[in-house]
C-alpha cells in the first residue's frame, strides 16, 4: 500500500509537469505571465539571499515548510500532497518550456532541475504518505480513537522527520551543487 501511494504522488507530480508544459505550449503568455509573477513573488526572496549558505537556508526552510503541510494535510485522505505535488510538477513544467522556448538548452535546464529535484520531490512524497499513513491508522488501526490517532501522528511524524533530512540534503544540493553543474553546461 505505501509504495502504490508514494508511487501515486510521484506520478501526480510528473502529470503536473505535463501539464506545465502543454498549458506553456497552448499560452505561451499565460506561461510568460506566470512566470513572471513567480519570479516577482521568489525573486526578492532569493535575492535577499545571496550567499549559498543563506539560499540553502532559505530553500531549506521553504520547503521544510511545504513538507509539514502534506503530512499534516495527508491525513485529508492524501488530498493535499497530491495538490502541492501537482501544483510544483506544473510550475515545473512551465519554467523548463519557458525556458527551453527562451532558446535554452534542455539539458542546461534539467541539469538545474535534476539534481536537486530527485530528492526533494520524493521527500514532499514521503511527508504526504506520512499523512496518509496516520489516516489509515485512525481508520483501520486497532485501539480506541485516541490511541489510533496517536498511534497514526507517531507514524507520520517518523516520515516527516525522514522527509525533513531528505529536503536538508536537497536544499544543499540546490545551493552549492546545482548552480556548478547547470553553469557547466
Amino acid at each position: 500500500m505505501k509504495s502504490k501511494v508514494f508511487y501515486a504522488f510521484l506520478g501526480t507530480f510528473l502529470t503536473g509537469v505535463l501539464f506545465g508544459i502543454v498549458c506553456s505550449v497552448l499560452s505561451p503568455s499565460f506561461a510568460e505571465s506566470l512566470f513572471s509573477n513567480l519570479m516577482q513573488f521568489f525573486g526578492g526572496a532569493v535575492e535577499g539571499n545571496t550567499d549559498k549558505f543563506s539560499l540553502f537556508t532559505f530553500i531549506f526552510l521553504n520547503n521544510s515548510r511545504v513538507a509539514v503541510i502534506c503530512a499534516l494535510g495527508g491525513v485529508l485522505f492524501g488530498i493535499v500532497p497530491a495538490g502541492i505535488l501537482f501544483f510544483n510538477g506544473f510550475i515545473v513544467g512551465i519554467v523548463i518550456q519557458y525556458f527551453n522556448a527562451q532558446g535554452e538548452s534542455l539539458a542546461k535546464i534539467l541539469l538545474a532541475i535534476i539534481p536537486h529535484g530527485v530528492i526533494e520531490i520524493p521527500a514532499f512524497a514521503v511527508a504526504g504518505l506520512g499523512g496518509v499513513e496516520w489516516y489509515l491508522e485512525i481508520i483501520s488501526g486497532e485501539g480506541s480513537l485516541r490511541e489510533r490517532f496517536l498511534s497514526g501522528l507517531r507514524k507520520s511524524m517518523k516520515m516527516l522527520a525522514l522527509s525533513l533530512v531528505m529536503l536538508l540534503v536537497a536544499a544543499f544540493v540546490e545551493a552549492y551543487i546545482t548552480p556548478a553543474i547547470a553553469s557547466g553546461v
